[in-house]
């Protein structure tokens, strides 16, 4: 295990997503649905090439799972991009790193897994530090709200197909569904609704894919480097990459309540992955 490698993996992987987040957010006059087309269709050409230089079947097993893992996944993405229009960026990211909270509610439902009571704690506050962000910042977007905690509720969702898929089909296989079924979601809602992109919005469009594509290759040699505990609370400093981004090229003022409210949410959520895995340990 090399604890330092682990951690410059998941602070490269962090640095690649809050970077595609940025440019979501710089792709203002772009609509949603093809920033998802763009995303997706730019990562399969790292997907697929990955399945078959590898000689990895593309069809997996569990297809009806992977179907369905792909269209909450896509649906996801398109409700957190649409939110990014209506929220500050840093806001956004932090509101959607609640989905372990309704991944813990499907996985008592679903699969029967028991939550302790210390994960509820760390759970609750996360929950008021979304309760902070609505309540007391006055800034914030009712509308851009719903939209990422809707995300978040499919993402959580996401989660828990994934542990029912387990290790029957290889990751890349899971993500090139997923980038599939999004380049067509993508690609049928932006039929109606095209916008043809200007000058450099092409290489901002594509470049979203790079990033994509990247973060999840680092953040997968992250954790297989180093246990859980270690790389997982680090995923977290996405939020301030983001944020950082986010008051460097837009302009973004965040409020004290703000801060707090993501704050209370990341401390809740890297509070209950040191949990687990003192548990499991």
């Amino acid at each position: 295990m090399d604890a330092k490698k682990a951690i410059k993996y998941m602070l490269i992987s962090t640095m690649a997503f809050a970077c595609m987040n940025a440019t979501v957010k710089h792709l203002s006059e772009v609509n949603s649905y093809q920033i998802v087309f763009f995303r997706s269709l730019s990562s399969l050409f790292f997907t697929f090439g990955f399945l078959i230089k590898n000689k990895i079947p593309i069809i997996g097993k569990k297809n009806k799972l992977l179907i369905l893992r792909s269209i909450t996944g896509a649906t996801s993405m398109l409700l957190f991009f649409m939110s990014v229009k209506y929220l500050s960026v840093g806001t956004a990211v932090s509101l959607r790193y609640i989905a372990p909270i309704f991944a813990a509610i499907f996985a008592v439902f679903l699969l029967k897994e028991r939550v302790r009571a210390w994960q509820w704690v760390f759970f609750i506050i996360s929950f008021l530090g979304v309760l902070v962000l609505k309540g007391l910042d006055t800034e914030l977007n009712s509308y851009g709200l719903m939209l990422v905690l809707m995300a978040s509720v499919l993402s959580g969702l996401v989660y828990v197909i994934i542990n029912k898929i387990g290790k029957s089909e290889h990751p890349v296989v899971i993500v090139n569904y997923f980038m599939l079924t999004a380049t067509i979601l993508g690609g049928v809602l932006s039929i109606g609704n095209w916008v043809t992109p200007k000058g450099t919005e092409w290489v901002f469009l594509f470049s979203l894919g790079v990033f994509g594509y990247y973060g999840q290759i680092f953040m997968t040699k992250a954790f297989q480097t180093a246990s859980t505990n270690i790389v997982a609370p680090i995923k977290y400093v996405e939020v301030i990459f983001t944020t950082t981004l986010g008051m460097t090229l837009f302009n973004e003022i965040y409020t004290f309540w703000t801060i707090l409210g993501i704050a209370l949410i990341i401390s809740g959520m890297v509070l209950n992955v040191w949990y687990k895995s003192k548990v499991k340990g």
